[in-house]
C-alpha cells in the first residue's frame, strides 16, 4: 500500500474548534482480544481478532493484528489497511541486531493501554517510527511511555508528518480532547524534585501508572528525536492534579532533539516539562483545553518559535504559559529558567473554572523571554502576570525574569494584572521600562485569522536577535512564532498537514467538518472552523454550523474549494460567525429551485424567532480591480469591512473566478462590528467576470443586502427582500452586469434605505477604473419607513457612472424620494455625457417625489423624460406591478446581439406566467 494513499498531507482549521459528543461507533473492550501480550504475532493463526493471519511463522512486526480494527479502518478510509496493536512492554528481545523496533508507515498502529518502550534502565531499546506512521489510542488508558535509557526516533517530514491520534479520527468519528492518552518521554535529566542528598532520582511521572519515573544528574542526556509530529486528541484525567499532557517530559535532558512538533485539542495541558534540560523548536499548540506550556521543578530547556492558538470557538482553555519552580520550596535549586524566544499567544473568550489567560509566572520560576507577542479578546482574562510572592517578586527585581522586544496587545483592559495593593510590582511599568517592549491595540498587530503577520504588521522587523544571546537560536528580526514565512504550513492540523484520509466519517460528517450536537435534536449536524486549507465538500443530509470566522484557503495561499450540495443548510449562531471566501479559492454552491443552498441563523433552524442580525454574512474575496489599490502598480491587499484583519481583496485581473453561487439564500444576517464596518448579506471584494452568480436572495439584512467593492462580478436573477440598509451597494470601481433584480423592502414598513445606493469614491469622485455598472429589468418596491434613514430608490452619488434599463420603481405615499443623483461636479457631470444613462424605464412613487435635485443641479425629471429614451412617470403603484409581477406596457430595451443581457419583453425584474422567484425564495408571500 502506497503512503500516499494512506496519508493526506492537509488539513483543516476548521477542526480548531471540534467537540465531542458521543460516536456512532462504540467498541469494548469486549471486542478485541487482548490475552495474547507478546509484541511480535509469532504464535498463532488469525483466531479471531489477534493474531498474524499468514499462520504467524513470517510475521516478524511488532504486535499483533487486529482483524477487527483492520476491518473498520479499512472502511473508514475507503481501502485495505492493516492494523496492529502494541501494548505492554518493548524490551530489547523485541529488538532487532540493531537495537530498534520499527512502526512502518504501511501499517497503522493501536496503542492498547500503557505502552512502554523499555524498562527504567533497563531492557532499552530504541522505537522507529517511519515517516508519515498513524498510531492511535481508544481511550484514555492508552499511552506512550518511553522509559529512561531508552530511545525514539519519530522522524517525519513535512509531506508526510507522524501522526499520533484517536481512533476517532482515524475512521472519522467525532472527535474531541481526551479520547486517548498521550506520549510520555523519561530522562535522566535534573529534576529540584530530585534527593538534595545525591542519592538516586527516580520521580513518579504524573498521569502514568506507578514506576513510570525520571530524573538523574545527565542534563544532555538523549530521550531520541521528535521531528514532524503531530499530536491529537489526547490528554486524560487519572485523578485530580494527576493528569497526562499531550506530550510528558519527565527529566528529559538537552540531546533529545525535539523539532517540529504540534499538539492540538488536548484535554489537559498541550506540553509540560518536569524539569530537563530538553530544547524545542517549531512548536504548535492549538485548542488545548488546560495550558498550553506548563513548566516546573527546575525545568531549563530553550524554546524557539512557539506558536500558542486557543479553541478558536471559545471552548475550554487555561494559559499560554503556566510556570513554576516549585510550590513547596519556590527558591529551590536547580531553579525553573527556560529560554524562549519567538513566541505568539493567541487567547480567546473562554470563561468557566479556569479562565483564558496568557503568562503567568509563580512558584519562583525565572524566565528569559525574547520576542513575545500575547493578543486576545475582549472577553479574555490577564495576558501577563507574576505571582505576588517574595521569591517571584524578586525575580523580576534582579533579571531572573527577563521580557525584551516584545510585545502585548490584548483587548480586554487587562494587559497586566498587578497585585500593587500588597506590595506588588506594577507589571505594565515594568514591562514598558525595557525599551524594545510595546504595548499596542489588539487590532494594531495586524495578524490574520492563523496569527501570521500581515505584510505592515509592526511584527516584523521589529524582534531582537535572538542567536546573539544563545546559540541554540537562529538569528531572526520579526516578534512572535511565525514571519514572512509560514513553517507551520504543510504539516501542522490546520496547517495544511496533519490529516487522516477519510473519505467520509463514520458520523456522516464530511472530511474537513466535525460532528457536533445534533442542532434540531434530529439531523446530523456538523461544524466547520478556522481556515479550510484542503478542499471541502458539505454533503447534502447535514446542518453544518459556522464556528466563527470561517476562511476557505489563506490569501492567495493554501487555496481550497468549498463546494456545497443542493438542499444544503448552513448556519452561525452569532454575529461572529461568518464564512471569507479568500483570493485564489472558491466556493462552487450549486442549489435547485426545488433545493436552495441556505445560509441563515440559529434561531432559524432551531425554530426560534428570526430576525435581521442573527449571525454574520458572506463574503466573497478576489483578485480584480479596484480603484482603492495602490496607483503605482505594486500589489493590492485592501481590507474588506466587517471582517477581521486579514481578510483582502484587490488585484489586476478582471476576469478572476471565485467560483459559483446558483440558487443559493442568505437570511437573517448582517452584523455592525463597529460604526460604518458592517457585514452585508453577501460581500463580493474585488470579485472577477470569471465568477459565476445567479437566482440569489438576501432576505432580512441587518446591513447590506449585497454589496461591490469594485471588481466585475456580474448577476442574473436576485431577489433583496426586507433589506434594513440598502438593497444594493456598489463602490470603488465596481464594472459589472445585473439583470433581473427585485429589491422589495419590509412590508411591514420597518427598517429600509435605498433600493440602490451607488458610488465611486468619496475622496476621489473621478478616480479610475470609475464605477459604471450596466442594471437592466429591475423592481425596486419601497415602503414607508421614516427613521434614522428613510426607504428611498436609487441614489447615485461619488462620481459612479451607472447604465440603467428597463426599470421600474414604485412605492407607497410615506417613501422618500425615487431617484436621485448627488449635487456634486462629477456626478452632474456624468448625467451629461452618457456616463449616466436610464432608459426604458418607469418611476411610479406615490410620494410627489419621483425625482430629487437641488435647484442648480440638472432637472432629473426633465432629463429622465426628455433626455433619456423611452422613459415614463405612472401615477401609482398599482399602475406598474401586481405584486411583484410587472403590469406596465412601457417597451423594454433592445438587447439584441448582447452577450450578457437577454432580449426580455417586459420592463421590470418579474413577469407573471414566468415566475422566477417562485419556489426557492421567502419573503415575497
Amino acid at each position: 500500500m502506497e503512503l500516499k494513499q494512506l496519508f493526506q498531507a492537509s488539513a483543516i482549521a476548521a477542526a480548531l474548534a471540534l467537540a465531542g459528543c458521543g460516536g456512532d461507533i462504540n467498541i469494548t473492550e469486549g471486542s478485541i482480544d487482548n490475552s495474547v501480550t507478546n509484541n511480535y504475532g509469532d504464535s498463532g493463526t488469525d483466531g479471531g481478532t489477534g493474531g498474524g493471519t499468514d499462520g504467524g511463522t513470517d510475521d516478524t512486526l511488532p504486535g499483533e493484528t487486529s482483524s477487527f480494527l483492520s476491518s473498520e479502518v479499512s472502511a473508514a478510509l475507503g481501502q485495505t489497511v492493516e492494523v496492529r496493536t502494541l501494548s505492554g512492554t518493548l524490551t530489547a528481545d523485541d529488538a532487532d541486531e540493531n537495537g530498534n523496533i520499527t512502526l512502518t508507515n504501511d501499517t497503522v498502529w493501536a496503542i492498547e493501554g500503557p505502552l512502554f518502550v523499555g524498562e527504567d534502565k533497563a531492557n532499552s531499546v530504541n522505537l522507529v517510527i517511519e515517516e508519515g506512521t498513524i498510531i492511535f489510542g481508544r481511550s484514555g488508558g492508552d499511552y506512550l511511555v518511553v522509559s529512561r535509557d531508552s530511545t525514539i526516533e519519530a522522524v517525519g517530514t513535512a509531506d508526510a508528518p507522524i501522526i499520533f491520534t484517536s481512533y476517532q479520527d482515524v475512521t472519522g468519528d467525532e472527535v474531541g480532547a481526551g479520547q486517548w492518552g498521550g506520549i510520555v518521554l523519561l530522562g535522566n535529566a535534573p529534576s529540584n524534585k530530585c534527593p538534595q542528598d545525591g542519592s538516586d532520582c527516580a520521580l513518579q511521572i504524573e498521569g502514568v501508572e506507578e514506576g513510570a519515573v525520571f530524573g538523574g544528574t545527565d542534563e544532555t542526556d538523549s530521550s531520541g528525536t521528535i521531528n514532524y509530529v503531530v499530536v491529537k486528541y489526547a490528554g486524560f484525567e487519572i485523578a485530580v492534579d494527576n493528569e497526562l499532557n499531550g506530550v510528558t517530559f519527565g527529566g528529559v535532558g538537552s540531546g533529545t532533539e525535539v523539532d517540529y512538533l504540534q499538539v492540538h485539542s488536548n484535554a489537559d495541558d498541550g506540553v509540560e516539562f518536569f524539569g530537563g534540560n530538553v530544547n524545542v523548536k517549531h512548536l504548535v499548540l492549538t485548542g488545548n483545553e488546560d495550558d498550553s506550556v506548563d513548566w516546573d521543578n527546575g525545568f531549563q530547556g530553550k524554546l524557539q518559535y512557539v506558536f500558542v492558538q486557543q479553541n478558536t470557538a471559545d471552548g475550554d482553555a487555561n494559559r499560554g504559559i503556566e510556570a513554576d519552580n516549585d510550590g513547596s520550596v519556590p527558591d529551590i535549586e536547580p531553579q525553573s529558567n527556560p529560554m524562549i524566544s519567538n513566541l505568539t499567544i493567541i487567547g480567546n473568550n473562554f470563561d468557566g473554572e479556569d479562565d483564558s489567560e496568557g503568562v503567568y509566572l509563580r512558584e519562583g520560576t525565572g524566565a528569559q523571554i525574547y520576542n513575545m507577542v500575547i493578543t486576545g479578546p475582549s472577553g479574555m482574562g490577564e495576558c501577563f502576570e507574576v505571582e505576588n510572592s517574595t521569591e517571584s517578586q524578586a525575580n523580576l527585581a534582579d533579571g531572573t525574569i527577563t521580557v525584551k522586544s516584545s510585545v502585548i496587545a490584548c483587548a480586554n483592559g487587562e494587559n497586566f494584572k498587578s497585585d500593587t495593593a500588597n506590595g506588588g510590582t506594577d507589571l505594565e511599568t515594568w514591562f514598558t521600562a525595557e525599551t524594545s517592549n510595546k504595548v499596542l491595540d489588539a487590532s494594531a498587530i495586524l495578524l490574520s485569522s492563523t496569527g501570521k503577520p500581515l505584510a505592515d504588521s509592526p511584527l516584523l522587523g521589529a524582534g531582537e536577535d535572538a542567536s546573539q544571546v544563545d546559540g541554540f537560536f537562529e538569528a531572526t528580526d520579526f516578534i512572535g512564532a511565525v514571519g514572512e514565512t509560514d513553517w507551520r504550513q504543510g504539516w501542522a492540523f490546520g496547517f495544511g498537514g496533519g490529516t487522516i484520509q477519510v473519505v467520509e466519517s463514520t458520523s456522516g460528517c464530511p472530511a474537513g467538518t466535525s460532528n457536533i450536537a445534533s442542532v434540531d435534536g434530529v439531523t446530523t449536524t456538523c461544524s466547520l472552523s478556522g481556515t479550510l486549507t484542503t478542499d471541502v465538500n458539505l454533503t447534502e443530509g447535514n446542518i453544518y454550523a459556522l464556528s466563527g470566522a470561517v476562511f476557505v484557503g489563506g490569501d492567495n495561499e493554501n487555496s481550497a474549494t468549498l463546494s456545497i450540495d443542493a438542499g444544503v443548510t448552513v448556519y452561525g449562531a452569532s454575529g461572529n460567525d461568518y464564512l471569507v471566501v479568500s483570493r485564489g479559492s472558491k466556493i462552487e454552491a450549486e442549489g435547485t429551485a426545488t433545493d436552495p443552498i441556505v445560509f441563515t441563523s440559529y434561531d432559524d433552524v432551531t425554530g426560534g424567532t428570526t430576525a435581521a442580525g442573527q449571525w454574520g454574512g458572506l463574503v466573497i474575496l478576489g483578485n480584480a480591480p479596484s480603484n482603492k489599490c495602490p496607483d503605482d502598480g505594486s500589489a493590492c491587499a485592501l481590507q474588506v469591512e466587517g471582517v477581521e484583519e486579514g481578510a483582502v481583496f484587490g488585484g489586476t485581473n478582471s476576469e478572476d473566478n471565485s467560483g459559483i453561487l446558483r440558487y443559493v439564500r442568505v437570511q437573517f444576517g448582517g452584523f455592525e462590528i463597529a460604526l460604518d464596518n458592517e457585514l452585508n448579506g453577501i460581500t463580493f471584494g474585488g470579485v472577477g467576470s470569471g465568477t459565476t452568480v445567479d437566482h440569489i436572495q438576501v432576505h432580512a439584512n441587518a446591513d447590506d443586502g449585497v454589496e461591490f467593492f469594485g471588481g466585475s462580478v456580474s448577476v442574473k436573477y436576485l431577489v433583496l427582500t426586507d433589506i434594513q440598509d440598502d438593497s444594493i451597494d456598489w463602490d470603488n470601481g465596481f464594472q459589472g452586469n445585473m439583470q433581473y433584480v427585485l429589491v422589495r423592502q419590509a412590508q411591514d414598513n420597518s427598517d429600509a434605505n435605498r433600493g440602490i445606493e451607488a458610488d465611486n469614491d468619496g475622496s476621489n469622485p473621478a478616480i479610475e477604473p470609475q464605477s459604471n455598472p450596466s442594471l437592466a429589468n429591475v423592481t425596486i418596491i419601497g415602503n414607508t419607513f421614516d427613521g434614522e434613514d428613510d426607504s428611498e430608490g436609487v441614489y447615485l452619488r461619488e462620481g459612479t457612472g451607472a447604465q440603467l434599463y428597463n426599470f421600474i420603481v414604485t412605492g407607497p405615499a410615506g417613501m422618500g424620494e425615487c431617484f436621485e443623483v448627488e449635487d456634486s461636479t462629477e456626478s452632474q457631470t456624468n448625467l451629461g455625457d452618457g456616463t449616466i444613462m436610464f432608459s426604458n424605464s418607469v418611476i411610479a412613487c406615490e410620494n410627489g417625489e419621483n425625482f430629487k435635485n437641488a435647484d442648480t443641479a440638472v432637472d432629473l425629471e426633465d432629463w429622465f423624460l426628455n433626455s433619456q429614451s423611452g422613459n415614463a412617470v405612472a401615477a401609482t403603484q398599482a399602475d406598474v406591478v401586481s405584486g411583484i409581477y410587472s403590469t406596465t406596457t412601457a417597451t423594454p430595451f433592445d438587447f439584441t446581439g448582447d452577450s450578457f443581457f437577454d432580449n426580455a419583453d417586459f420592463v421590470g425584474a418579474v413577469k407573471e406566467g414566468d415566475d422566477w422567484t417562485a419556489g426557492w425564495t421567502i419573503g415575497l408571500e
